[in-house]
């Protein structure tokens, strides 16, 4: 894939949202969450996107699915391991609902309820329960009640409508949440028998979620502070984040977390190496604030870089900026958030890796990072370190 920046290829991780921020034609992306209780799959509004190493896809509005950029595992969809630049169709269905990226792997979410992953699943983070790669996407069990997923680099959770949430893939640090030494799973796994649990997100190896209370869980690895729980070790069950009760959503970068609350705040812990808490500090293994602001929207992490939207539609943008996944027009690492152009139409759909996808209100998509292999869908494989509009077909 060229020349890989110095940040390895590794985790996903991924969103929140304050749901009162939302605007009519921002919809919720899988793995970006509320404090309501789960819910039946929504049918998709304006384009909703997401983000792998080396490929990126997305749900347009009439529910269609589309990828495009690397395809060594099969990633696209489309039933071959070639790559291409410009957006394809993956089969002809038009009721995808919500969409999760990992590192070289997807899972998407129904209008009916179903799951469906596709692509790397050499530790059955695909979930149909072997460990073969798959070139388009296989169901996964038979449940027609999944709410939203979020797929990491080699693991993949997802909640339920009712309340319920499950993990499967690698669990080497105990990032299934399952409690056992088991190294893997190959189908979907019960994690505890609580039925309050609200959106989740994963990360290289450690997870963390909401319940419908507005109290924040994490488990697995947190050797660099990543759980929030104050340790740098790992534990292999949830572990409840502090006493607040007010947390609207979490997004789980390679080795850190973000999260935000109802009053508006943004919070970040773990590792630090490029800014990706916001701050010019060490690591952090209990929650810092991100300065003081009390607009944030919606915030998306993944490997060490994260991006954020304020109410006022805005785009901000901090840490690893190697590829230009910041959006700033430099390839300079930032240590607090910096504003991704003067755009003021952002929705709170989005997604960052090595690359920068993101959606505005009136439904166009553009991108922005590293592109050798064609990830930021504009027919090229030319790095861009600004905001690119998507060749979507009309």
């Amino acid at each position: 894939m060229g020349n890989i920046p110095d940040d390895r290829p590794r985790a996903r991780r991924r969103r929140s949202i304050i749901a009162a921020a939302l605007t009519a034609a921002a919809i919720a992306v899988l793995g970006l969450g509320t404090t309501a209780p789960a819910a039946a799959a929504a049918s998709p509004g304006a384009a909703t996107v997401a983000t792998g190493y080396s490929h990126t896809c997305a749900v347009r509005a009439d529910g269609t699915l589309w990828c495009w950029g690397g395809n060594a595992s099969g990633q696209l969809g489309d039933g071959t391991t070639a790559g291409h630049a410009t957006p394809a169709q993956v089969g002809t269905a038009t009721t995808w609902a919500r969409l999760d990226a990992g590192t070289s792997y997807n899972c998407a979410v129904r209008t009916d309820g179903t799951l469906w992953c596709w692509g790397s699943n050499r530790r059955g983070q695909v979930g149909d329960g072997s460990t073969t790669d798959r070139r388009a996407p296989v169901q996964v069990g038979t449940a027609t009640n999944w709410a939203r997923v979020s797929a990491g680099d080699t693991h993949t959770c997802a909640v339920r409508t009712d309340g319920t949430l499950w993990c499967w893939g690698f669990n080497r640090l105990g990032q299934l949440g399952i409690g056992t030494s088991l190294y893997y799973a190959t189908e979907p796994m019960q994690v505890g028998t609580a039925t309050t649990w609200s959106q989740v997100t994963t990360g290289f190896a450690h997870t963390c979620a909401t319940r419908t209370d507005g109290t924040l869980w994490c488990w697995g690895d947190s050797t660099t502070g990543q759980l929030g729980l104050g340790i740098l070790s790992y534990t292999t069950t949830p572990s409840q984040v502090g006493t607040a009760t007010n947390w609207t959503g979490v997004t789980a970068g390679y080795a850190f977390t973000c999260a935000v609350r109802s009053d508006g705040s943004l919070w970040c812990f773990g590792e630090n190496g490029y800014g990706q808490l916001g701050a010019a500090t060490t690591y952090q293994t209990t929650p810092m604030r991100v300065g003081d602001g009390t607009t944030w929207s919606a915030v998306g992490a993944s490997l060490n870089t994260a991006c954020a939207t304020r109410t006022d539609h805005t785009l901000w943008c901090w840490g690893n900026n190697m590829a230009g996944q910041i959006g700033d027009g430099t390839t300079a690492n930032r240590s607090t958030p910096t504003r991704v152009g003067d755009a003021t139409t952002w929705a709170d759909s989005f997604d960052v890796a090595y690359h920068t996808c993101a959606a505005r209100a009136d439904g166009s998509l553009w991108c922005w990072g590293y592109n050798p292999a064609g990830q930021l869908g504009d027919g090229t494989t030319v790095n861009r370190p600004a905001p690119t509009p998507v060749s979507l077909p009309a």
